[in-house]
């Protein structure tokens, strides 16, 4: 547990904690999923808080298992590259909306459940038809946290779009872009084709919608809303800082050598040169902020391996 980022190792425990302490507090005949699983807004045991406290529910250890997994999986790689902060924040928002989307998703069967049984019945009705239906509404509960873990899965395969992973049980592994959107082809079919169905798929695409929508906003808005300096930013930043340093120390002892008369090389020539060789540099980690480090050519990584080492 040393090696995980702080946000994701928190998260990690407080899921299991509160998990166990769904069967502690059942002993007693207290339901923590009835009190903090996310109700159908129209049913009596709503509240507005569920919207935040559903994600660290979880029906069994099946399902903890598996969004616990993902999220250490996925998770440590891309806090590690966004910082504490920001994915925080885009872990918590991710997971506020897929609970939003799975909302709109039971107000759309509610309505059609109504039809059926009330035909001609319009939008304005439905609150007396939910006044009459507690029992069945109260039993409309979403738990878990698979809608941001799968904002995390799409985060990872938006950052390292050519990054190469095993999916057990495909015999080779699959570009992370891939992946991801199979991942969202999958969960879109289930969600249209099944009726009975106990999974919250449409919280599923909502938590990649979110995070679709996050991430194309700070791409466009790097500075924007305080997150926009992350700490894969910050790595590059100082990677790009540390080679300008020692590129003006060793343009300092080159001065201290020559003497007033030796002007064989002149300031705009060496200067020149100098912005030339920043301006590949940056291009380069450019590339790897876009793209990820595989897509270098040889040729980019020695340049960017030598003026790390000048």
């Amino acid at each position: 547990m040393r090696r995980i980022p702080a946000i994701t190792k928190n998260l990690l425990i407080i899921n299991v904690l509160v998990f166990l302490a769904t069967f502690v507090f059942e002993r007693i005949g207290v339901s923590l999923d009835n009190l903090f699983g996310l109700h159908f807004f129209l049913a009596s045991d709503f509240r507005i808080y569920q919207l935040f406290t559903y994600m660290f529910m979880h029906a069994n250890i099946e399902h903890i298992f598996f969004n616990m997994f993902a999220l250490w999986m996925f998770g440590c790689v891309v806090e590690n590259v966004w910082g504490p902060k920001k994915f925080l924040f885009y872990y918590i928002s991710c997971g506020v909306g897929a609970g939003i989307i799975q909302e709109i998703a039971q107000m759309v069967s509610f309505y059609m459940l109504a039809t059926q049984q009330f035909p001609g019945i319009g939008l304005g009705d439905l609150a007396t038809v939910a006044a009459n239906s507690q029992e069945m509404l109260n039993q409309w509960t979403t738990v878990g946290a698979s809608g941001a873990i799968y904002a995390i899965l799409l985060a990872f395969g938006m950052i390292f779009p050519e990054e190469r992973i095993f999916i057990f049980p495909l015999p080779v592994p699959i570009k992370a872009k891939w992946f991801v959107c199979g991942y969202a082809a999958i969960e879109l079919f289930s969600a249209l084709a099944t009726t009975n169905d106990s999974v919250a798929h449409f919280a599923h695409l909502g938590g990649m919608l979110f995070g679709f929508l996050m991430i194309r906003y700070w791409q466009k808005n790097p500075n924007g809303g305080g997150y926009g300096q992350s700490s894969g930013q910050q790595f590059f930043d100082r990677l790009r800082r540390n080679w300008e340093r020692r590129s003006n120390r060793s343009s300092d002892r080159f001065d201290d050598r020559n003497t007033p008369n030796d002007d064989r090389r002149s300031d705009w020539e060496y200067n020149a040169r100098k912005k030339a060789e920043q301006d590949e540099i940056d291009r380069i980690l450019d590339k790897i902020r876009r793209s990820g480090y595989d897509s270098l050519t040889a040729e980019e990584k020695r340049k960017l391996f030598e003026s790390d080492k000048k």
